[in-house]
């Protein structure tokens, strides 16, 4: 039987795009997290030890084990019967090798910390991975002065008086599982995490699954030699063009939520 979690999804959602295919089927099976696995393994997908990743149950991770390590050493996610586990699985199928190089990253820094001290505190590093596990926007776009105003948060010239130099020149694509997890009910104060990369988009003739796997080895590569908070900016995501309704001046001139550079 379908599980109740999952008919909350709105499925029509532009940021659901892709993970959309996916995720509809999968949510329609009659046990998700065999179909999960029976896909994952029709993909090859495995981890950076070359493990076949399975998505397993949360009380297969030992309590003294961290989910990282976890991931690193068996190649098993646990997974609980929850949305933000659900949209994680369906981000390891559709953006497979940067969650690999992610947890490639983290668990390579567990053990480093835990060679130095009995305890390790998670880092800076780990604190950006986590970010961008859970909360990244990938904004793809070689218009170097929309990012500058993007970074400038100048809201207003990115989203409505540059509205059609955004519309042809940026695409966003989510990877965050967290922020796909908020947006199942959306408010407007939502925020990712966005990871900017200054290449042009996918070629719009491209179909969209042949996009997300353009992203995925490009922004993969650029996560090889780790990543740091600072490489974030801020995006309310439903301020994103054509996200949501009555995207006029107004919508915009909330401060409350589009909110100015901080003067340092």
């Amino acid at each position: 039987m379908k599980p109740s979690f999952l008919d909350s999804i709105d499925w029509s959602r532009p940021w659901l795009a892709c993970v959309r295919t996916a995720g509809m089927s999968i949510a329609e099976a009659s046990d998700w997290r065999q179909e999960l696995n029976r896909r994952a393994s029709g993909m090859g997908l495995h981890n950076h030890r070359e493990l076949p990743i399975r998505f397993v149950p949360q009380a297969d991770l030992p309590p003294d084990t961290a989910y990282e390590t976890f991931i690193s050493n068996t190649g098993n996610v646990p997974t609980r019967d929850n949305l933000h586990d659900f949209f994680n699985a369906l981000v390891w199928l559709t953006f497979p090798q940067i969650k690999i190089q992610l947890n490639a990253l983290q668990a390579r820094e567990i053990e480093r910390s835990a060679a130095e001290q009995a305890i390790a505190p998670r880092g800076k590093l780990r604190d950006a991975a986590t970010i961008f596990d859970e909360n990244a926007a990938l904004l793809i776009t070689s218009n170097h002065d929309l990012v500058r105003a993007l970074r400038a948060h100048e809201w207003g010239d990115v989203f409505l008086t540059r509205r059609a130099d955004f519309l042809q020149e940026c695409a966003v694509f989510l990877f965050g599982h967290a922020l796909m997890e908020k947006l199942v009910a959306p408010y407007k104060a939502i925020t990712g995490h966005a990871w900017i990369v200054a290449l042009e988009c996918p070629a719009s003739d491209l179909a969209l699954e042949e996009q997300c796997r353009w992203v995925d080895t490009t922004v993969a590569l650029q996560l090889v030699n780790g990543l740091s908070t600072a490489d974030f900016s801020p995006l309310p995501v439903l301020g994103v063009p054509g996200w949501w309704p009555e995207q006029d001046a107004e919508f915009y001139g909330d401060k409350t939520v589009f909110r100015p550079k901080r003067r340092m």
